[in-house]
């Protein structure tokens, strides 16, 4: 019964770290996993006990980097691996369960602000740049000198944009260079207004000028032809870029290139019916998809309120990574919603596939509050930060009187007009958890007890002292093709 709500425990214990013909050199240990920072990073500190969070991909090389750490620096490594949720997310409670001063993250991360504090830093690799192929290729799809352009990248590539605009600021008078958001320093002061901080990168706009001007080339991405499921941070920014600016991808060996606009209008049009699936939902279940990113509690509260507005029931659902089997639990949920860091919110889904759609809090927000979007608002938001009070994106819920919760809506899927939702405030009659029967019995008002009631068959019913007592007798015998009462046909 445990395996069915969650992982089993023996699935951890016989699932491959690695693979040995993935282990970096020894040579090349120094380099890949920049243990020079690393190493500087600790001392500074004086920790005497770090995590090292490593993702199952490069579980192999561990053992060498903590030992090689050990014997620098003196402290004592934990390893952290196979983590709850995402393995781009900082784990802090597997760092404070092993005792760790500080925490040490290497791999992809989505550079979410963590839900406690703990001294992070970031080793995000260094992936190999064909700088001349990638210059060549933005030549070649930028023809006009005078456009504006930001260079992109996946995490790996980042430290290769600022040698790649050194060739490209010649000709290109307005070239912007995104870096990635990593925290900065404790205490560090400076005198430069801030940069836009989006999309887990930082943009260093000129005073008057908006992202939104801007189109985008990004160096990432597989040698090969891509496949249907994109990588989670590159569908981020496809999904959250302007719609009318271009949006192109680079492989940063080959200099292969290719134009995502098509890719990205079919990532909006399934989050754009994503979102008509959850105006169609009656019971909504929100997946506890992360505890150890900052205001996961405000917007799990934000995301009841939502749908409590809208006249929709809601589960709260912590079940660790959602598989198809453990949602399958719920027949009576018509979507879930998962909130998670923004790469875990994308992340391609398994290809079994689910029993029912899974969202983002986004297309949640679109679905049950009819004040949204604001005017002028990039077409999708990646992170739910961006939809609670205090953020510029915020659009609190219209007051019940008004006249935007009377607007007909009908259905895109199934053509029906959809009913007003009944706005009703936590404190409002006939939310109690318990309703009266005619019967004088209590039963409760849940979703789980309505769906029940509503299937044609609900089980096998006790029915106690009305079934009278028989004797046993003799069923029928043979397979389901073919008992042997039947005959043959």
């Amino acid at each position: 019964m445990e395996s069915t709500f969650s992982s089993p425990a023996e699935a951890s214990l016989q699932r491959k770290a690695g693979t040995a013909g993935l282990l970096t050199p020894l040579a090349d240990l120094d380099r890949m996993y920049e243990l020079e920072r690393v190493v500087g990073f600790v001392r500074d500190l004086g920790c005497q006990r770090v995590a090292l969070q490593f993702p199952d991909q490069l579980l192999g090389d561990a053992g060498s980097v903590a030992t090689r750490l050990e014997e620098i620096t003196g402290s004592k490594m934990f390893i952290l691996g196979d983590t709850a949720y995402g393995s781009c997310c900082v784990d802090v409670l597997g760092a404070e369960q092993a005792g760790a001063q500080a925490l040490v993250h290497f791999g992809p991360a989505c550079l979410s602000p963590p839900a406690r504090p703990l001294p992070v830093t970031f080793v995000l690799g260094q992936r190999s740049v064909a700088l001349e192929l990638c210059a060549k290729a933005f030549e070649a799809l930028n023809l006009d000198p005078t456009a504006p352009m930001v260079l992109l990248s996946e995490p790996a590539c980042a430290h290769a944009l600022e040698a790649l605009a050194t060739l490209l600021r010649p000709r290109y008078l307005d070239l912007l260079v995104s870096s990635p958001a990593l925290p900065l320093p404790t205490g560090c002061l400076t005198s430069e207004p801030e940069p836009l901080e989006r999309f887990g990168r930082r943009f260093p706009l000129a005073p008057g000028r908006c992202l939104e001007e801007y189109g985008a080339f990004y160096v990432g991405g597989s040698k090969g032809s891509p496949g249907p499921d994109l990588d989670p941070d590159l569908s981020r920014l496809l999904l959250g870029w302007a719609p009318g600016r271009p949006f192109s991808s680079c492989c940063p060996e080959t200099g292969q290139c290719q134009d995502e606009s098509v890719r990205a209008g079919r990532l909006r049009a399934r989050r754009q019916y994503l979102v008509e699936r959850a105006r169609d939902a009656r019971v909504v279940g929100l997946l506890a998809g992360t505890l150890g990113v900052a205001r996961y509690r405000e917007a799990l509260a934000h995301l009841r309120n939502l749908t409590q507005a809208a006249g929709k029931r809601s589960y709260v659902l912590a079940l660790g990574r959602p598989t198809p089997a453990k949602l399958a639990n719920f027949p009576e949920v018509d979507v879930f919603v998962l909130l998670a860091c923004p790469l875990g919110a994308l992340a391609p889904q398994p290809s079994s596939g689910f029993f029912q759609p899974v969202l983002a809090p986004c297309e949640l927000e679109a679905a049950c509050n009819p004040a949204w979007p604001p005017p002028g608002l990039a077409p999708h938001l990646t992170h739910y930060a961006d939809l609670l009070p205090g953020s510029p994106f915020h659009v609190p819920l219209p007051p019940p009187d008004s006249e935007l919760w009377d607007t007909p809506d009908v259905s895109l899927i199934t053509g029906e007009v959809r009913p007003a939702p009944a706005w009703k405030s936590s404190n409002a009659p006939g939310c109690s958890a318990l309703t009266p029967r005619p019967q004088l019995e209590l039963a409760e008002s849940s979703p789980a007890a309505l769906f029940l009631s509503s299937r044609s068959w609900q089980g096998l019913e006790p029915r106690l002292g009305q079934t009278p007592v028989t004797g046993a007798v003799r069923g029928r015998r043979g397979i389901a093709i073919a008992y042997e009462d039947e005959g043959s046909s």
